[in-house]
């Protein structure tokens, strides 16, 4: 069991080892990582279409989906405005003028992947027999350039340990995320270390739906995906709504994604002042959802 999690752990601590000073190689691992995203959320809609009894796992993976996305929102919405209370975070008086119903597109396409994977799955039944050896070799090969992304992101240690904010904002979620993980575990009567995973998602929709599924398979993957994917979007709109009376609640909300997709939003409607919480908050987040995944993953409770 540990000696398979170390297997998977070695790609991202080797990619995070190293250093790429070049604007143009960065952005071309960006892009290939994100074809690789795309190709095994395919591979996961196939796994999909090949599970037993469907229509029946359908009703299953929305039941799965709104007790943890309810729990765990649930949670983080009512600890993150005492951050606010107890370190305000000082925000620009801006109008967003960011096309979000595009952005929300955007993350929506993964959606429609995944639901080619399960069309040609149902139609080819037959032909798909290495889907999983193939998810998981292609799952090597994202977790190593994730580790390369993280590791040239432009944040020192220093730099997020004291950012106080930030910091704060991402131990909060991790906690009140676990939290609400443990009550849908409960409620779903499945192992609280399995419950754990996936809460600690924190909005990564397509790197949480694959290692969910590489390890309690494409039902549970499937209802992390929409869990995640739900997050974002809720948090696309919320972020605007909230991030005048409460900033440290709106960045928090978007979880992992306040780094990247959201940071935008964040910005806009917020101003230069909720950049660098933002981005902390964000990194820790997204560095610790493949390790807590993955460690969660290997552990039975």
């Amino acid at each position: 069991m540990f000696s398979g999690l170390l297997f998977i752990f070695i790609p991202l601590i080797v990619g995070y080892f190293i250093t790429i000073k070049s604007t143009s190689r960065l952005n071309s691992i960006n892009k290939v990582c994100s074809h690789t995203v795309l190709f095994i959320l395919f591979l996961m809609g196939i796994s999909i279409a090949g599970m037993e009894n469907l229509g029946d796992n359908i009703q299953q993976i929305l039941f799965i989906t709104a007790c943890f996305f309810i729990s765990i929102s649930l949670f983080n919405l009512l600890a993150l405005p005492f951050v606010d209370r107890l370190s305000p975070l000082a925000v620009e008086s801006k109008q967003n003028t960011l096309p979000l119903l595009d952005m929300a597109s955007e993350s929506l396409k993964l959606i429609v992947v995944v639901a080619i994977g399960v069309v040609i799955g149902l139609v080819t039944p037959s032909y798909w027999a290495w889907v999983h050896t193939a998810s998981e070799w292609t799952l090597f090969v994202l977790l190593f350039l994730i580790g390369i992304q993280l590791r040239n992101s432009g944040l020192t240690l220093r730099e997020i340990i004291l950012n106080k904010q930030g910091s704060i904002i991402a131990t909060v979620i991790v906690l009140t995320s676990w939290l609400g993980g443990l009550i849908s575990a409960w409620i779903l009567d499945i192992p609280l270390s399995q419950g754990l995973a996936m809460a600690s998602g924190f909005g990564w929709y397509s790197l949480t739906g694959i290692l969910i599924t590489d390890s309690y398979g494409p039902l549970y993957g499937s209802a992390s995906l929409i869990i995640e994917l739900l997050r974002e979007l809720t948090a696309l709109i919320c972020i605007p709504l909230l991030i005048k009376s409460r900033p440290c609640t709106a960045i928090g909300y978007a979880g992992a994604t306040a780094m990247d997709f959201t940071l935008p939003v964040i910005q806009q409607t917020g101003g230069i002042r909720c950049v660098p919480v933002a981005i902390v908050s964000g990194f820790i987040l997204s560095l610790l959802v493949p390790v807590l995944i993955l460690t969660f993953s290997g552990v039975g409770l």
